[in-house]
């Protein structure tokens, strides 16, 4: 069990706005786990979640639901919803398809963005390096999610974005539970930053082998937790 202190919750920023409120519970109890601030295994409660969020009951259920896609909570009939263990091997596994769809989709990124898009990328590059300038975790892994959200929306495959969402919460919540013991900020960051400016700068296969090295870094963190 992970002893971390809770993180404060920040505002959330004008690039995350609050949509429904199924999107809003959703976004808030989805940081919640990934920080661990609900640690694996917690049973969770709508109606405890309910007032704590300060959102009725049906969006705290319709966002379960959708965790519960994501593979961050699993719901058992009739005994409850519990917050998903983080398992290794899963990890690794999970890996091996990131890699692919991750290298197919900052190439078609690449090629795909508007020119607004990657004024977006490159603004996002230098954001990322000024949080792990800061040491900021949390904004960080802000950054990422937008990353994430926006490299599968430009490269305009929805088969491809459908299959990266099942996998980026899992991702993000697994390097945050490890990355104080065996991560580095900073070049997570820099790996990060070099796949959007090659996307920004409109180069292609630049793009792929960034996002071929920072699936290596990510791989090389996750075998590490097992000796940290």
């Amino acid at each position: 069990m992970n002893s971390r202190k809770p993180t404060k919750r920040r505002p959330a920023t004008k690039e995350q706005p609050d949509g429904t409120l199924t999107d809003r519970a959703y976004r808030e109890l989805e940081e919640m786990i990934v920080t661990l601030r609900l640690l694996p295994g917690t049973v969770l409660s709508e109606q405890a979640l309910s007032v704590r969020l300060k959102i009725g009951r049906t969006p705290i259920r319709e966002a379960l639901q959708r965790l519960a896609r994501d593979g961050l909570v699993v719901i058992m009939p009739r005994r409850g919803i519990m917050v998903s263990e983080i398992n290794l091997r899963l990890q690794l596994r999970l890996l091996e398809v990131r890699r692919e769809l991750e290298r197919l989709m900052a190439s078609l990124a690449a090629e795909r963005a508007t020119p607004e898009e990657r004024r977006e990328f490159a603004q996002m590059a230098e954001a990322m390096l000024t949080a792990a300038d800061k040491a900021d975790d949390i904004a960080f892994m802000r950054l990422d999610q937008r990353f994430n959200i926006l490299i599968a929306t430009v490269a305009r495959n929805e088969f491809a974005r459908r299959s990266m969402g099942l996998m980026n919460a899992l991702s993000r919540r697994f390097w945050y539970q490890h990355y104080q013991q065996v991560a580095d900020l900073p070049l997570a960051a820099k790996l990060h930053a070099a796949v959007a400016n090659a996307v920004a700068q409109k180069k292609a296969k630049a793009a792929a082998a960034a996002s071929d090295r920072l699936i290596d870094y990510i791989e090389d963190f996750a075998r590490k937790t097992l000796d940290a």
